[in-house]
């Protein structure tokens, strides 16, 4: 029975093993995959132990992706652009790792809201974070015209906005209704809006009617900036799906058979979400 994991510090928020318990059960494998929490002292004990564990691999995530970068063998040009990994797996004994986020963000948006990145001219992202940085990096391999990064920490944006080039613009966040005149997307990476956090407080009537909104936070399931898009009658898409698509390359790695993200999928974690928030 191959074993896989979540590890992060603290971790029992995670959903990760409803996902793949889920998948596990769809697909009749024997396997298994569990919550580790691990403080950062711990991490790199833990990651070059694996086989010792009796694991097949298993996700990283907050705040050991960058560490699980530094320690596995990576060929992957994503993990190695953002250098951070969410995704170990061993091969012929050799730690290896991905990055799964940009694609998630992807696969959830082209699920969604099909056609999204046919034209894409201007982008509008919330945040300079780890997850912006995914996601400014799959808004270019999607051929974006222009993306205004905005920060409340501008030297932040700032530095994004070099490492990823003159597509790229910093504005601080008092620039940010503004910005949205003439966007195609806005994109939330921040943490405002989800359960326990402060709102996200915007204003979207700048934004064009044919704007898609998107938000990675989703607990709440809608957040508040998603439902200032629906009440004017802006495209949305909500958080959820990056999650579960991200999921999917790596229960392929450990388990040998690649799953879907399916309506079924996609409800249990929603009552999840409504059960315990």
């Amino acid at each position: 029975m191959k074993r896989a994991f979540v590890v992060g510090y603290p971790i029992s928020h995670s959903r990760s093993p409803l996902i793949h318990g889920f998948w596990l059960k769809e697909l009749g494998i024997q396997g298994s995959y569990e919550r580790i929490a691990v403080e950062p002292v711990a991490f790199e004990t833990f990651a070059t132990t694996l086989a010792d564990q009796g694991f097949a691999g298993g996700n990283v995530t907050v705040p050991h992706k960058e560490a699980a970068f530094r320690l596995a063998s990576v060929d992957d040009p994503v993990a190695r652009d953002l250098e951070a990994v969410n995704t170990l797996w061993l091969e012929a004994g050799v730690l290896k790792g991905m990055n799964t986020d940009v694609a998630g963000f992807l696969a959830n948006l082209d699920q969604e809201a099909p056609g999204w990145s046919d034209s894409l001219g201007r982008v509008v992202v919330l945040g300079a974070g780890g997850a912006s940085r995914a996601i400014l990096y799959g808004l270019i391999q999607r051929g974006v015209g222009e993306i205004l990064l905005i920060n409340r920490t501008l030297e932040r944006a700032e530095a994004l906005a070099r490492h990823f080039g003159s597509k790229v613009k910093a504005l601080p966040w008092d620039q940010a209704e503004v910005a949205l005149e003439g966007a195609d997307l806005l994109v939330n990476t921040t943490s405002l809006g989800m359960k326990g956090q402060q709102p996200l407080d915007l204003d979207l009537s700048r934004l064009p009617k044919s704007a898609l909104v998107t938000d990675i936070v989703y607990v709440p399931l809608e957040t508040p900036l998603l439902a200032a898009a629906r009440q004017l009658g802006l495209a949305r898409v909500d958080g959820l799906g990056m999650l579960l698509h991200q999921a999917v390359p790596g229960f392929e790695r450990w388990f040998g058979a690649r799953p879907e993200v399916t309506p079924q999928l996609r409800a249990l974690v929603l009552a999840d979400i409504e059960a315990k928030g």
